[in-house]
């Protein structure tokens, strides 16, 4: 089974440095699903780590990809000091929208993640945000994410962030809010709700999400929903296949 994982900037970073204790946790719970699972990572927070080691305004585009060309070698560095530990390491592919809009552009990213993913790699894919003009991005990993789910074959894609599921109201202004533990189709209404980032960095909410989810469920994919911060509810649906806490957004009437 192949899967994709992402992460948004809000779980890597805190504070204006990259979170390295949850970056930690999160490579603890991917070596374990390699070792029965394909995994590729797409991870968020490149400007976020650039903003580390240059003050410098995020407000501004050129500054935002000086940020990204700053950040995204130190991500990388990162995670494959985390990796080592378990005698593994990572493989860096930057995106844009406009790689997906050609054919051979996609093969080529696809050959190169099957090839790392063939000698026990860490694909880790991010939008190449140093150089992505705005008519080729994607704007927000939740749908680069997705694009890479659905075109580069895998069964599942895995949203890890502050949100830890699809609720029937805002479960932050609603005690009484009840999650969604399964959905199957999502209204136009949902997807057209106002969009709400969670962290000075980062660019998506909830709507992004639903987007991506609705994008893959229209593939016949599937899209699990669940807390970055805790990995409790991934880790019993990937590991334990039991589904305690999270949203689960599949067509295939599980």
């Amino acid at each position: 089974m192949r899967v994709v994982v992402k992460v948004g900037t809000h779980m890597l970073s805190e504070q204006n440095r990259l979170c390295k204790e949850r970056m930690l946790a999160l490579i603890e719970f991917l070596v374990s699903l390699m070792s029965s699972h394909e995994v590729i990572l797409v991870s968020s927070a490149a400007i976020a780590a650039g903003y580390t080691r240059l003050k410098i305004d995020k407000k501004v585009l050129s500054n935002r990809q000086a940020l990204a060309a700053i950040g995204q070698p130190y991500l990388i560095e990162t995670y494959n000091k985390k990796l080592e530990k378990f005698g593994k390491m990572a493989g860096q592919i930057l995106l844009t929208a406009d790689d997906f809009d050609s054919r051979k552009r996609t093969f080529y990213a696809k050959s190169a993640v099957q090839t790392l993913i063939n000698n026990g790699i860490l694909p880790i894919i991010n939008e190449n945000d140093a150089t992505a003009t705005e008519e080729i991005i994607f704007g927000d990993n939740d749908q680069l994410s997705a694009h890479c789910a659905y075109y580069f074959d895998a069964d599942l894609l895995i949203i890890l962030s502050d949100i830890d599921g699809y609720y029937d109201k805002d479960p932050r202004a609603f005690a009484d809010a009840k999650m969604y533990k399964i959905v199957q189709n999502i209204n136009e209404e949902e997807l057209l709700m106002p969009q709400v980032g969670g962290s000075e960095f980062a660019t998506g909410g909830i709507v992004t999400k639903l987007k991506a989810a609705d994008f893959l469920l229209k593939r016949g994919k599937s899209l699990f929903m669940a807390s970055g911060f805790d990995l409790e509810d991934v880790k019993s649906f990937m590991i334990h296949g039991v589904h305690k806490g999270g949203t689960l957004f599949t067509c295939k009437g599980d």
